[in-house]
């Protein structure tokens, strides 16, 4: 059954988005609205929206839409009942008890609901017989019992069938268990057998403390040495981080980004609890916006060997394309923060601290990269060098930054400032050029129009689409006109499919009194509520006159009423046929 209308009134009501957008968002106030810098993508310029007279918001850098319950789908990755459900909390407000969850939402909660019984069954064999060898390796890596028990550390027994035979008691089937990526299909196609086995198993927990998946270390010889759950309904390794749910709560406001998971706990062990890693892939944009909903910055803290020093690079030019400021913590003698702590014994964590505390800023990590790989005694090299660095300082966006860094350089080079500073100048009108261009090509692709996938017409209709959005924009802020409409404009009159649904879906909603964009979350896929919302967000006025008001009826009916290109392709045919066979009859 449906949520009630009267139920989303009252839960948006008070769930003001404003006020919940500002958790996530610095937001300042623009006139009637407020704007941000986007959470959903990395941008400099605020294009971010928040539309107070509605509640609803529109990014105009990435095209994110919606309302409340959009924004906190988008915004926790939760489906729409997750959402509602989240809400409700928030507010004090019991759910309705006629509503139900839909399949998705009931296949997500079983997902949570095995792996936190699988996380009881890896550490229970940890600290039985079999796990005898795993918890030895854990001591060997000198973590404690109680740190142990705080991660929730595992172990996957040497079986291939015995966590599915545990779940299975537990009343799980084996359709839920391939869900949560835990067993996968046999090859002989009977039955399924555990993903993990014979490995230390790391628990990966969500902000809301779900276990949502696994890593897992081999114990043998076995490759992969690391295995990690696949996404799944409940668990997208883009879009988490290992131990952000310890790290949200440090004192500290900056966390310190580690490769694997056993950095991030010996850091803890020795007092640092902002450590954080990624899932066994390469540092994401929206890992990165998660990061900067809890610190200010950054330290990356990767391991030193070239694979570690190109993984920064890329951490270094994400975390800036978001704003959120990077600093590079490299450990002496080219070891991991584990290994590192480890060897200095009670020392460790109070000589890790000094080197955190004297780590480079991004900018300094990577000129003193350069600078080591050339011999500053030769002209040449000293040449190549500075080629290289002005390209670091025309990346940077502030320019009393660059002017820093163009004096950093010269004291470095001895060579002039001024040439130092014109020649990035060069690269930064180099660069507005290249971003102009890009901007072009950006722009002549939303004109034509090639990439809405919302509504696949639309590059072959451009002149229907617009008058049928700016009538829906129309409907939409004026319900009273619905009428006057309805008896001018039938819904076949419309040329795309998508703009005739959204124009039956809000019709029908105002011929019944009811709110048009109450319920948009509930029956639009959340890419569509976005598109719903790039179309009626606030508008000029004389966009919404009656004089432009007929004019969209008028086109619309003009464009619905012209012959279609296979029709003119057929007309002609049929004209040249007849043609044709005029001139045959005259041959003969």
């Amino acid at each position: 059954m449906r949520i009630s209308d009267d139920f989303l009134s009252e839960l948006k009501y008070k769930n003001d988005l404003s006020e919940i957008a500002g958790n996530y968002v610095r937001l300042k106030r623009r006139g009637r609205n407020l704007v941000g810098l986007c959470p959903f993508h990395g941008e400099k310029t605020p294009s971010f929206n928040i539309y107070t007279e509605n509640g609803s918001f529109y990014c105009f850098g990435c095209g994110a839409g919606g309302d409340v319950i959009t924004f906190i789908m988008k915004i926790e990755n939760l489906d729409y009942m997750e959402a509602v459900r989240f809400l409700a909390q928030r507010a004090g407000m019991m759910m309705p008890e006629d509503s139900v969850d839909d399949s998705l939402s009931k296949l997500r909660t079983r997902v949570f609901e095995a792996n936190r019984e699988a996380a009881r069954f890896y550490y229970q064999k940890l600290n039985e017989k079999e796990g005898v060898a795993a918890l030895d390796y854990l001591h060997r890596r000198a973590l404690s019992n109680s740190t142990i028990r705080r991660f929730g550390l595992g172990y996957a027994p040497n079986s291939r069938f015995a966590l599915t035979d545990y779940l299975k008691r537990k009343g799980f089937t084996e359709a839920e268990l391939v869900a949560a990526n835990l067993v996968f299909k046999a090859r002989s196609g009977k039955g399924v057998v555990d993903r993990f086995y014979d490995r230390v198993m790391f628990p990966i927990i969500d902000l809301r403390g779900n276990v949502i998946a696994f890593g897992g270390r081999i114990m043998s010889d076995q490759k992969p040495k690391y295995l990690n759950t696949s996404d799944t309904v409940a668990f997208s390794k883009s879009h988490n981080l290992f131990s952000l749910n310890n790290a949200k709560n440090a004192k500290e406001k900056f966390l310190i980004l580690c490769e694997g998971y056993m950095d991030v706990i010996a850091l803890n062990q020795a007092g640092f609890p902002q450590a954080v890693a990624t899932l066994g892939t390469a540092l994401t944009e929206e890992q990165a916006l998660l990061m900067k909903r809890y610190c200010e910055e950054v330290v990356i803290c990767y391991d030193a060997d070239e694979a570690g020093q190109k993984a920064t690079a890329r951490a270094i030019e994400i975390l800036r394309r978001v704003g959120l400021p990077a600093r590079v913590l490299t450990v002496p003698d080219g070891k991991d923060p584990d290994e590192f702590i480890r060897n200095h014994g009670d020392k460790g964590p109070a000589i890790f601290r000094n080197i955190l505390e004297n780590s480079y800023n991004d900018v300094d990590y990577r000129l003193f990269k350069l600078q080591s790989s050339f011999d500053m005694n030769l002209p040449q090299s000293k040449m190549r060098f500075l080629n290289e660095a002005v390209k670091v300082v025309a990346s940077l966006d502030n320019p009393m930054e660059r002017d820093i860094y163009c004096s950093k350089l010269s004291d470095i080079t001895d060579v002039s400032k001024e040439s130092i500073k014109e020649q990035t100048d060069k690269l930064m009108r180099q660069k507005r050029r290249s971003e102009r261009k890009t901007e072009f090509s950006n722009l002549q692709r939303v004109t034509s129009a090639r990439d809405d996938r919302m509504n696949p017409q639309h590059q072959n209709n451009l002149r229907a689409v617009k008058a049928e959005e700016n009538l829906i924009a129309f409907l939409v802020k004026n319900p009273d006109k619905r009428s006057y409409i309805s008896q001018r404009l039938k819904p076949g009159d419309f040329v795309t499919d998508f703009n005739r649904k959204l124009y039956i879906y809000f019709s029908e909603r105002m011929k019944d009194g009811l709110d048009p964009l109450l319920t948009i979350s509930a029956d639009f896929t959340p890419d569509e509520v976005s598109a719903i919302m790039r179309i009626i967000r606030p508008t000029e006025a004389d966009t919404q006159t009656m004089k432009a008001l007929d004019e969209y009826i008028k086109t619309i009916k003009e464009e619905h009423d012209k012959p279609s290109e296979q029709q003119i392709k057929e007309s002609t045919m049929d004209e040249w046929v007849t043609m044709f066979g005029k001139e045959k009859n005259k041959r003969q």
